[in-house]
């Protein structure tokens, strides 16, 4: 407890975006947020007021860390389970909980779990061999999809299997490596979908509208909330499946529940339980943001209200090839004087190909001229130069 304030002390492992999103929303809440980094450059660690050093795979340093919070949260999946557990043996309150995070930790623990209680996903089988994968491909046509079963974020760890002769290259130079498989049937999908949805340890349930996410090169770069076209029948089948998987599992805070749109109904591609890259419109589009909802419900508050403000389209600022020579504030000024109503998030990260530095929330209709906006103003961000062919006016 804060004895300043005499409020609880929630303390975030991870000191990257979310982490320093969560604190801009812990502000608003006069909650004390502290942030386990494991540098001084990480995102967090330059807006928060308590910041401890420290990495998530040392038990003593999390161990310390705990001693000082309330509640221990987390802005990603990669602390060891041995280490969760021994924590939570130890009497330290973890949100989500060991038992939980097992699921976002491991997608073949995840897949073996759904199944087992009827929720629908693409088939899959453990892969302790090449032959695994060759019996898979021919029971179910290739190509399949091989997925690292434990690590893996933003494209890495998956690949395309076209045929034999690519598993037998690849998957033993992998399980030699000491990487953990899981293969699966290769989705043919209309479109990818993210239901995000909060839980409280009451037990209380909130859920957000079904957005639809893009993605390029198995990296998330586009966000239009809701989804277009969906009819309520599937939206409550979204938003059901993700609470019930919630409940099943015993999550506490935001879960997203990644899906495909196939033909056949949908299908849980992955979990993530913590705020996410597809609820980042929240913070402009929704009555609550899923930031706030997390602390609202790691600490067993009510939950906010999940109302639609606005349809949004949210845009992620990915690093260019090289970086410009023009600074990020004067990129800043030429953004909003040309595009004053974009909504504009960035992370005090350092420049590099590839990285997400930010993202743009443009609100209004979701037209086309709406996400080229969106587009245009998130390139123009990371690249300082505007894209060919997008002509807004």
């Amino acid at each position: 407890m804060d004895t300043r304030t005499g409020l609880p002390v929630v303390g975030m492992v991870g000191g990257g975006q979310l982490a320093r999103m969560t604190h801009q929303a812990a502000i608003s809440l006069g909650q004390s947020l502290r942030v386990l980094a494991a540098g001084e450059h990480d995102s967090a660690g330059l807006v928060a007021g308590e910041v401890v050093y420290g990495h998530h795979t040392d038990l003593a340093a999390l161990r310390s860390f705990a001693r000082g919070v309330d509640v221990l949260t987390f802005d990603h999946e990669q602390v060891p389970g041995e280490h969760l557990l021994t924590l939570a043996t130890e009497g330290f309150v973890l949100r989500p909980g060991p038992g939980a995070l097992a699921f976002a930790q491991n997608k073949l623990l995840m897949r073996e779990r759904l199944a087992a209680h009827g929720f629908p996903g693409p088939p899959f089988a453990e892969v302790s061999g090449v032959e695994d994968v060759l019996k898979f491909g021919e029971a179910h046509s290739w190509p399949v999809m091989l997925k690292a079963a434990s690590g893996g974020y933003d494209g890495r760890g998956v690949w395309s299997l076209d045929s034999p002769a690519d598993a037998r290259g690849l998957v033993p130079e992998l399980l030699e490596a000491g990487t953990p498989l899981l293969v699966e049937a290769k989705v043919r999908m209309r479109r990818e979908l993210s239901a995000l949805v909060a839980r409280s340890p009451f037990g209380q349930g909130a859920a957000w509208p079904v957005v639809e996410t893009v993605q390029r090169d198995g990296i998330n770069t586009e966000v239009l909330a809701p989804a277009p076209g969906l009819m309520s029948r599937q939206i409550h089948e979204a938003q059901e499946l993700a609470l019930r998987i919630a409940e099943e599992l015993g999550v506490a805070g935001v879960l997203a529940v990644e899906l495909f749109d196939t033909d056949g109904g949908l299908l849980v591609n992955e979990l993530a339980m913590r705020p996410h890259n597809s609820g980042h419109w929240t913070m402009d589009g929704s009555r609550t943001s899923q930031f706030e909802q997390h602390l609202r419900g790691v600490l067993d508050y009510p939950l906010g209200a999940t109302d639609l403000l606005s349809p949004t389209v949210m845009a992620n600022v990915l690093g260019a090839p090289s970086t410009p020579a023009m600074r990020p504030d004067e990129r800043l000024h030429h953004l909003f004087a040309r595009f004053p109503d974009a909504r504009v998030h960035l992370y005090g990260k350092g420049e590099r190909p590839g990285r997400k530095l930010g993202h743009v929330n443009l609100l209004g209709e979701l037209t086309d001229e709406l996400r080229q906006r969106a587009r245009l103003a998130a390139h123009w961000l990371s690249h300082a130069e505007w894209l060919d062919g997008y002509e807004i006016h």
